[in-house]
């Protein structure tokens, strides 16, 4: 409303002197008398932290509510784990500029990174291979299973593009980063999901999971595996099965044999989750650990 219409508005309403309309002009328009819900400022200050963690939860909850998802196999791993085509090219460059520098340091470290992405292209495709056998289960059986993904780029990609290429719907649980990253575009739009926060993006990873994968992946890929296997070890949730694709990758990053024999953890700790090779491997232990639960997925 124009300001001479509110202040008519308000002169009508109050029969009031024209000192008095200014009056409540400077009321209407302080920073107090902002609706909550419409002050951004106090929404993002500390004190509101309490009501953002909240909403966090509430929103996702009420979408996936709505579209009757009680069941999840959430997919980890590597942002840099690329597709042939992206690691090919990250190689060519490398040895590109190490030809115009084979002194510098900086380009053999590249070098050698770039090797190694250009090995992990086929945890790249068994991501992809992995969320395709999802897909299928889940349109063969009464009970959807949705795979769900950090929303990134990497494996995550490749997992909501095989659920994607299969004429399935995925969940990506995107956050909000210092750098710049956005969902990958394999993900079902009206379940992309952008955090602000770290713990309510693991609680949802969590709380409808039956199923757990992790790929060859960095800090965020640990974070996440980690954490699973802490709250299933201390009873805080109930088991579910955990899986870790690319043996030669787990057994060197890894030594969870040592952290037994170290007494750091239980031997029978070993057993909470299983290395594999290939996505056949992964799907087969998640089948097997329901069947012999005598439950379904």
């Amino acid at each position: 409303m124009a300001e001479t219409d509110l202040k008519a508005t308000i002169k009508q309403y109050y029969d009031a002197s024209d000192e008095d309309v200014d009056r409540i002009i400077e009321i209407l328009n302080s920073e107090s008398y902002k609706r909550t819900d419409q002050d951004f400022e106090f929404m993002d200050s500390d004190l509101a932290r309490p009501i953002r963690l909240q909403m966090e939860y509430l929103k996702v909850q009420s979408v996936l509510n709505a579209k009757k998802i009680e069941k999840t196999i959430v997919v980890f791993g590597g942002t840099r784990v690329v597709q042939k085509q992206r690691a090919e090219l990250k190689h060519k460059n490398a040895l590109q500029a190490i030809e115009a520098n084979p002194n510098d340091r900086k380009l053999k470290y590249k070098l050698k990174v770039a090797e190694n992405v250009l090995k992990k292209v086929k945890y790249y495709e068994e991501s992809k291979e992995f969320a395709k056998k999802v897909a299928k289960y889940s349109q063969s059986h009464s009970n959807d299973v949705y795979v769900m993904t950090g929303g990134g780029p990497g494996v995550m990609e490749a997992a909501n593009k095989g659920a994607f290429e299969e004429g399935e719907e995925s969940i990506g649980l995107n956050i909000d980063l210092p750098f710049e990253q956005f969902p990958n575009p394999y993900i079902t739009p009206e379940l992309c999901f952008s955090f602000r926060y770290f713990a309510l993006r693991k609680l949802h990873f969590m709380n409808k999971a039956k199923a757990l994968v992790a790929f060859p992946g960095g800090f965020g890929t640990f974070d996440e595996l980690f954490e699973a296997l802490t709250v299933i070890q201390t009873k805080t949730i109930e088991p579910l099965p955990i899986i870790l694709v690319g043996k030669h990758y787990w057994n060197r990053a890894v030594d969870f044999q040592f952290l037994s024999d170290e007494g750091v953890i239980n031997p029978e700790d070993l057993n909470l989750f299983k290395i594999v090779e290939t996505s056949d491997q992964a799907w087969s232990e998640i089948l097997e650990w329901y069947k012999d639960r005598g439950i379904e997925l």
